[in-house]
C-alpha cells in the first residue's frame, strides 16, 4: 500500500511563491516613476490592443506584469471597486490605498486558498497635488503591498532594471528626462536592447489636468519626447 504524499503547509507555500515568481520574471517588465507633473508609466509592451498600464479612476492608474488574463481580471476588479464607492459615497473616497487595501485582501486569498496563484506583480498610483501627496502601491502575488516613494520596476530581470533606474532617478525630472530614465532602464537587461517607441506602452497621471489626469502618449509623441531628452 503507497503511503499519501504529504507536504508541510510551508513547502506547499514556498512552492506556490516560487512558482508565481518564475512566471512574473518570464514577463516583461514596467517602471513607474515621480516626474515633475506627475507619474510616469513606461511599458515594454509591443502589443496595441493588450495593455500593461490603465486608468482605473480620475487621479488613478494601474501598472501589472505577469499574465495577462489574470491581470485583467484584477484590472476590471478594481474599475468596479471604483465605480461602485465613487457612485455610493464620494469621488473623493476613492484612493489608491483602499484599492491597494482590496486587492491585498484578492491576491492573499487567492495565495492561500487555491492552488494556482496569481502570476501577477501590481502597481496602484494616485497623483496628489504634488510630489509629496503622490501615492504609489506595489502588490506582490501573495497580497503583499508597499508604499513606494520615486520608482519601482517589475517583471522580467527586476534587478537590472532597478540599479538602472537608482542610477538615473532623481526629484523633479521633466517628463522628456524621466521618459529617458524609464526606457534606459528596461533597456539595461540586455546589452545591445534598443527600444523604439512602437515597442513601448507609456502614460501619465498628469497632475495639471482637469478631472481625468490619466492619457496615454502616442508613438510620435515618444519618440519627440526621447529625441528632446537625448
Amino acid at each position: 500500500m503507497s503511503m499519501p504524499f504529504y507536504v508541510s503547509p510551508e513547502q506547499a507555500m514556498k512552492d506556490k511563491a516560487d512558482y508565481a515568481r518564475k512566471g512574473i520574471a518570464r514577463g516583461r517588465s514596467v517602471v513607474v516613476l515621480q516626474y515633475d507633473d506627475g507619474i510616469l508609466f513606461v511599458a515594454d509592451n509591443p502589443s496595441r490592443a493588450l495593455h500593461k498600464i490603465s486608468e482605473i479612476y480620475d487621479r488613478i492608474a494601474y501598472a501589472a506584469v505577469g499574465k495577462y488574463n489574470e491581470f485583467e481580471t484584477l484590472r476590471l476588479a478594481g474599475v468596479r471597486y471604483a465605480d461602485v464607492n465613487g457612485y455610493q459615497y464620494d469621488r473623493r473616497d476613492v484612493t489608491a490605498r483602499g484599492l491597494a487595501n482590496a486587492y491585498a485582501q484578492s491576491l492573499g486569498n487567492i495565495f492561500t486558498e487555491t492552488p494556482k496563484p496569481y502570476e501577477v506583480e501590481l502597481v496602484v498610483a494616485e497623483v496628489g497635488e504634488d510630489a509629496d501627496t503622490d501615492q504609489i502601491y506595489r502588490l506582490t502575488f501573495d497580497g503583499s503591498v508597499r508604499d513606494e516613494h520615486g520608482y519601482v520596476a517589475m517583471g522580467g530581470q527586476v534587478e537590472a532594471v532597478e540599479q538602472a533606474l537608482k542610477e538615473r532617478f532623481s526629484e523633479g525630472l521633466s517628463l522628456a528626462a524621466a521618459l529617458r530614465a524609464g526606457v534606459q532602464s528596461l533597456e539595461a537587461q540586455e546589452a545591445d536592447r534598443r527600444l523604439e517607441a512602437k515597442a513601448l506602452e507609456v502614460a501619465v497621471l498628469d497632475r495639471n489636468r482637469e478631472h481625468r489626469l490619466f492619457r496615454r502618449l502616442t508613438a510620435p509623441r515618444i519618440e519627440e519626447l526621447l529625441s528632446e531628452s537625448s
